[in-house]
């Protein structure tokens, strides 16, 4: 094989650069910011004083595509902080009520039989739910299985208290009108694993700290260049293959040899390729943060119900909220979010209510919405192009818009490309 011209240096590129240059492939990385990380990265924050991360993401001990990743790249040993077992902190902001959801750690789900472990106001057969989904999304292609609106009741405490909260965090689209496939992977690399896949790991010192600096080390260790402040214009292509990659700061002739990694938002992706199918509607993700040192024994993650607050991240340094599937909040004065979400907050913690020094970041185009009909668009790794292939969550992973769907693409990638060049190794 001859150079892979990686293109892009979002956590899917980085992976899928990692991948090949692991197995001794030579490896261009090009990236048209100045830092690597893309939707996934950490950056100071003078409003604040802080470093930040452009959206807070929970990952699960299940996500086995981004454990590896780390342990990959030599991430710190620090990199993701999470409880022992799988707990899970809850709060009803309209009752006050506080529960945490403990599932075991065995696949066979005898949790749901303890009150004490389950939402309360809940029975154990309640949580048969979503074997509607698991059943409608069964043997169905990406897409094609309906929504969950149709696979399950969408109404009633458990419902509220649990399905709607988190799987509105993982698809980031209104669950009822969300892709049933999508939903059952979800359910079955998580909760259907058992209460092994499902503890809550966060990148309490940055996303950067634990996935991209370490990346970015490594590749350089093992002699991939890296080239940021590179924007890519134009693709060229004769004869079924790229030919040469026209960026802002000059051309790169693509050899006979030599193939590409496109791993870009799927925006980008469809300006340099109009052919290729791509999701085209998205929602947004709205970010809160707030300078203030949580107290101490405060929940890492606390899922909040009944309120604008969803999730609240206790950082050592500050508490961060996560607003999904807000396209609603778009238009909202930033400090009118700050100070509806500070009292909240301010509500849960038992804290003062004047505002701290907080920030709004406000991500429209976050992820593709998780519908059918944008799930139907996601194309596969492999192009028309023989040697071009496609990385990012939004191509077919059968998963979100995740980090783990991220680093899973570029794995992908890479392979089919070495797999497309194993008959030629051997005939030689």
């Amino acid at each position: 094989m001859g150079t892979v011209h990686v293109v892009g240096a979002g956590l899917a590129g980085l992976s899928a650069a990692v991948c090949l240059a692991k197995d001794g492939v030579r490896v261009v990385l090009h990236e048209a910011a100045k830092q690597g990380g893309g939707r996934c990265r950490s950056y100071f924050d003078p409003s604040l004083g802080l470093t930040i991360d452009n959206g807070n993401h929970l990952l699960l001990s299940g996500n086995a595509d981004a454990l590896g990743f780390l342990k990959e790249i030599g991430a710190p040993a620090d990199a993701l902080l999470g409880p022992d077992e799988a707990a899970f902190d809850f709060a009803d902001l309209k009752t006050g009520q506080r529960w945490t959801l403990r599932p075991n750690a065995g696949r066979l789900p005898w949790w749901v039989l303890s009150p004490s472990r389950r939402v309360p106001g809940t029975r154990a057969r309640d949580y048969l739910a979503p074997l509607g989904i698991l059943r409608a999304a069964a043997g169905k292609a990406e897409g094609t299985g309906g929504t969950i609106g149709e696979s399950m009741d969408c109404a009633g405490p458990l419902y509220d208290r649990l399905w709607h909260p988190v799987l509105l965090a993982a698809l980031n689209t209104e669950p009822r009108d969300s892709d049933v496939g999508l939903a059952a992977r979800i359910l079955r690399e998580t909760l259907g694993a058992g209460g092994r896949a499902c503890r809550p790991l966060v990148a309490e010192k940055g996303l950067s700290y634990a996935f991209v600096d370490p990346a970015v080390r490594t590749l350089e260790a093992r002699g991939v260049a890296i080239r940021f402040g590179r924007r890519l214009r134009t693709i060229a292509a004769e004869g079924g293959r790229v030919t040469a990659l026209s960026f802002s700061d000059g051309e790169e002739a693509v050899g006979p040899g030599d193939s590409v990694v496109l791993a870009v938002p799927p925006w980008v992706a469809s300006e340099l390729l109009p052919q290729i199918p791509a999701p085209r509607e998205f929602r947004s993700i709205v970010n809160a943060h707030f300078a203030l040192a949580p107290k101490p024994g405060s929940p890492l993650v606390l899922g909040v119900v009944n309120g604008l607050t969803e999730w609240l991240f206790a950082y050592s340094d500050r508490y961060s909220v996560t607003i999904s599937g807000a396209d609603r909040l778009l238009d909202v004065p930033r400090e009118e979010l700050a100070r509806q979400i500070w009292g909240e907050i301010a509500t849960l913690g038992n804290l003062a209510p004047e505002l701290p020094r907080w920030q709004i970041v406000k991500e429209k185009r976050a992820t593709f919405a998780a519908t059918p009909a944008e799930a139907a668009r996601r194309a596969p790794a492999r192009t028309a192009h023989a040697n071009l292939v496609l990385a990012g969550d939004w191509t077919a992973t059968g998963l979100p818009s995740t980090i783990e769907g991220a680093i899973r693409s570029g794995k992908t990638a890479a392979r089919t490309l070495m797999c497309a060049e194993t008959p030629a190794r051997g005939a030689a």
